[in-house]
């Protein structure tokens, strides 16, 4: 085997001189952080050819004592820590020693410093980490200049990896533009050697934003929102949180993300992921957030000595912190839709209704005020009238119309305004009237009105719905909204049901067997104890049939065979594939004994089984059609369910069974539009639980939301 051999020192040197100082921008952070430990108010840095040429950083800082200039630039000398047990309660940003050193290795190194109280300063050269002549006495200013030239003269493969210039120079200006932000009362300059301007200028100021604004921008500023996190169940505050972050207004195509942890510019994978994943449900799909964040933590609960340029840390509890950074942001961001802001174009509107008055195309209209202005494109004026179907997503789905669509969504409302006209003398019962006053007390009256003024706009999936209400775009939980109508209409019709006929008896006992085989509550009782419950549940039902018809027009023969079911809304008939699970219901869940709440459970049990709950087969649209392949099994092979869905077989597709859902499916949308948002519009009366429970959700607001979608 080969001999072992000890590496010489300035091999040695030079490796690791590679790992602290990877590029220029790594030599222009490490002096600026120990202008910084040196208490400078004012840092420069000049940079030629990207820092390979020259780096320069001054700074007004303590200085250097002229004595400690030949060990200024070996390896592990450094004024931070004596001994180990002080890197615990480290708060310098510096603390091995081996920045300047790492310079000397790979370029030249000249400094010049002066101490308060001195004539005058000294100048010194350092190489492979000595002096290359003792320091000459030379005028100075207030603290330490060091200049950097040459950087990787030595290292051939690396500086050919950084001829470019234009790649390094901007990861310098914008390291130098994150500790400006952060250390508000030092000045910063960072600019290109022979430029008359500064590509970063940044003045000493009390505000973090006014810093913000004077690096990034007033437009940057205008879109923060401030955030403040603390650890509020640890006796002493383990970790506190503050700084900036972009609302739901700002865009930009890269995430910018500035994070001190205890006054150390760091990086953290982890915790911009979290934050990324918060804004992706807020921003759009290309725009990145802006995020300054400053945390502190115990120096003790911090490990700093985990990365050659101490740009990572490692934190004590990191993955509980970053939950609660995470909720913080994601609180926040829910809390600042009302402030969302769209340009839109601003519509006058005299000119427009003079507008509209005159046919012919391309004339000029007259304002009040004489002005002229054109007539506006019918593409860009916005939709506000609730019977104008034009901004609606289906009018712009191919092949989707049909000669029902074409008929007016108020028919619907018709029927039942006429059914409703002549109410019959039945069900004044005082338990009732109970149950209607409750509805009339929990009404939540900001819902009641989105509901009564509305408009629709399309099915946005499989539960949530889009409407319309002034200039606000709410998904609205068609399930939940459905059913608490359905509920409120049986109450109100108490008594006055139409009846749907059913074309054949459905004998109750069979109902409720297979009710009862479906349950997966059930799957530990046998067969024969699941007939018990059903013969037991069908008597409790014929014993009631007479009430049950009266008041909910559900009919029950003496044979225990279910004829007729009421009718809740005009136009619109439940899916009977979940018949047997609402006669198990009326089995089971309803208090007989108690009137009133004999009502409430009945007139529940029908709200959940006319609610307009997703068809029991799958959405066939999209790679829903996978699931109608009659060779199930080619569907696991490998790499198969990402292939395009174009290239599916007709033949290997149950055509029938995907016939019947795409018809369930659209019949479902139909009553969505036609039937439930006309009578929602007329009869619900929203309670105030739906304001919190995710049943109705505002995802926009500003003025003037809908457009044409020509532009499409």
């Amino acid at each position: 085997p080969p001999r072992i051999r000890r590496l010489e020192e300035s091999v040695v040197n030079r490796i690791a001189a590679g790992e602290v100082i990877q590029r220029p921008s790594s030599a222009v952070k490490e002096l600026v952080e120990n202008s910084i430990d040196a208490g400078a108010s004012t840092v420069s840095v000049t940079v030629k050819d990207g820092g390979l040429k020259l780096i320069q950083v001054s700074d007004d800082g303590h200085g250097i004592r002229c004595e400690d200039l030949p060990i200024l630039c070996e390896r592990h000398t450094t004024s931070k820590l004596s001994a180990y047990e002080d890197l615990q309660t480290i708060k310098s940003m510096g603390f091995r020693g081996e920045a300047l050193a790492s310079m000397t290795y790979v370029g030249h190194v000249t400094v010049t410093t002066i101490t308060e109280g001195q004539l005058h300063g000294y100048r010194v050269s350092y190489r492979d980490g000595v002096m290359e002549n003792d320091p000459k006495p030379c005028a100075a200013v207030k603290g330490t200049q060091v200049m950097v030239e040459n950087l990787f003269y030595n290292m051939v493969a690396r500086r050919k990896t950084l001829q470019n210039s234009n790649d390094d120079y901007p990861k310098i200006v914008d390291f130098i533009s994150r500790f400006a932000v952060h250390h508000i009362n030092v000045n910063f300059s960072c600019r290109k050697h022979g430029a008359n301007r500064a590509d970063v200028h940044s003045g000493s100021t009390s505000s973090r934003l006014d810093a913000i604004r004077n690096v990034y921008g007033a437009s940057v500023v205008r879109d923060l929102m401030e955030i403040q996190v603390s650890d509020e169940n640890a006796v002493d505050e383990i970790f506190k949180m503050d700084g900036f972050i972009s609302n739901a207004n700002y865009v930009a195509k890269k995430t910018t993300m500035i994070l001190f942890i205890n006054d150390r510019l760091v990086d953290c994978t982890s915790l911009k992921r979290a934050t990324e994943f918060v804004y992706s449900a807020i921003l759009p799909q290309a725009s990145k957030p802006f995020i300054y964040m400053s945390i502190n933590l115990p120096p003790e609960h911090v490990d700093v000595n985990i990365h050659p340029t101490k740009k990572e840390v490692s934190l004590l509890n990191q993955e509980r912190i970053i939950e609660k950074i995470k909720d913080a942001i994601e609180e926040k961001l829910m809390n600042c839709n009302n402030t969302r802001i769209f340009q839109t174009q601003a519509l006058n509107s005299s000119a427009l209704t003079q507008a509209n008055t005159r046919k012919d195309k391309g004339t000029e209209v007259s304002t009040p005020t004489g002005e002229k202005s054109q007539k506006i494109p019918v593409s860009q004026m916005v939709r506000t009238d609730p019977r104008d179907p034009s901004g609606r997503l289906h009018t712009y789905w191919q092949g989707q119309t049909s000669n029902l669509e074409k008929k007016s969504g108020l028919v619907a409302v018709r029927n039942i305004v006429r059914s409703r006209r002549n109410p019959k003398d039945a069900g004044d019962l005082s338990s009732r009237h109970e149950l209607v006053t409750e509805i009339d007390y929990n009404l939540h009256p900001g819902l009641f009105d989105i509901v009564k003024n509305c408009t629709y706009v399309g099915v946005a999936d499989e539960v949530f719905a889009l409407i319309q209400h002034n200039t606000l775009l709410y998904l609205v939980n068609v399930v939940n909204v459905s059913k608490e109508l359905m509920y409120q209409q049986a109450l109100c019709r108490f008594g006055n049901f139409n009846a749907i006929q059913l074309s054949e008896p459905a004998p109750l006992l069979e109902l409720l067997t297979m009710a009862l085989k479906d349950d997966e509550s059930m799957s530990d009782v046998n067969e024969k104890e699941k007939l018990e419950i059903a013969e037991v549940n069908t008597e409790i039902l014929k014993e009631n049939a007479e009430m049950i018809n009266e008041y909910f027009s559900i009919h029950i023969d003496q044979g225990g065979n279910l004829t007729r079911l009421p009718v809740v809304l005009d136009q619109y008939t439940p899916d009977m594939d979940r018949l047997p699970e609402f006669m198990l219901t009326l089995g089971n869940d309803i208090a007989w004994d108690v009137e009133k709440e004999c009502f409430r459970t009945a007139a529940a049990a029908i709200g959940n089984f006319y609610a307009l709950h997703p068809p029991i087969l799958p959405n066939p649209s999209g790679k829903g059609i996978r699931l109608y392949k009659k060779n199930k099994d080619s569907m696991e092979s490998a790499g198969q369910a990402d292939n395009d869905l174009t290239s599916t077989d007709e033949d290997d597709i149950d055509q029938e069974l995907l016939a019947e859902a795409e018809a369930a499916w659209a019949q479902r949308e139909w009553t969505i539009q036609h039937v439930l948002f006309p009578s929602m519009r007329l009869f619900l009366k929203p309670p105030k639980s739906m304001a919190t429970d995710g049943t109705f959700v505002q995802i926009a607001s500003l003025d003037k939301l809908y457009k044409i979608f020509e532009r499409c």
